[in-house]
């Protein structure tokens, strides 16, 4: 049986580039250009200046000296980032551990095992995961405007070349984090999931800084 050929549009190839864009498959600062897209995905130009609207109204994408680039965040911006996620992830957290209702904590408790049986993942597949994680805390708060509030700040590409979860042990102990804050959301101790959520968010900005510390001197 011959194979489906997929014909894609506008909407397609804007999820496409945004997915490889959040997965690091097109870090920051690579270059996107229409011609080259319309090749890939055999269509015309037209839809693939519809996407790349869509991508640079998302902020994925900017405007750099040869044509639209995935966007590079500056240190700035990804401090500020962090600022935010900390005041939203604790209060998500909280919500998380009030509104949560037993399917929530299947998940939740499904993708830690997950995590937990990974044998040494990669950096890409450390991130996906985390977020898939985080998400799912989100889910868990069953408030539509914090979780998009979330999902929308997830998308400023704070990386600089790995994550802070590739750094030193911190894999393992994000995972004890995860851990404890389950167990906190599965309790529905408001509280203790706040402090666990804040804590565990602040620790990320610190591996951050560094990070930023490190590129800027190279």
């Amino acid at each position: 049986m011959p194979s489906k050929v997929i014909r894609h549009d506008g909407d397609s190839i804007y999820r496409e580039l945004r997915a490889e864009i959040l997965a690091g498959a097109l870090p920051p600062a690579t270059p996107l250009r229409e011609v080259a897209i319309s090749e890939r995905f055999g269509v015309s130009r037209t839809p693939v200046r519809d996407a790349l609207r869509r991508l640079k109204h998302d902020r994925l994408l900017e405007q750099g000296a040869r044509g639209l680039q995935v966007h590079q965040a500056t240190a700035k911006e990804a401090i500020q980032v962090y600022d935010v996620r900390i005041l939203l992830e604790q209060e998500v957290a909280a919500q998380a551990a009030s509104s949560r209702d037993i399917t929530d904590v299947v998940r939740l408790e499904g993708l830690l095992a997950r995590d937990l049986a990974l044998v040494d993942p990669d950096d890409a597949t450390r991130a996906s995961t985390n977020l898939e994680f985080h998400a799912a805390v989100w889910a868990a708060a069953h408030n539509p405007v914090l979780e998009d509030l979330l999902q929308r700040l997830s998308t400023h590409l704070i990386r600089t070349p790995h994550s802070t979860l590739s750094v030193g042990d911190r894999w393992t102990e994000a995972l004890a984090e995860h851990s404890l804050l389950v167990a906190a959301i599965s309790d529905r101790d408001e509280a203790k999931a706040r402090e666990l959520a804040r804590a565990h968010m602040e620790t990320a900005r610190t591996l951050r800084l560094g990070l930023l510390r490190d590129s800027m001197s190279l």
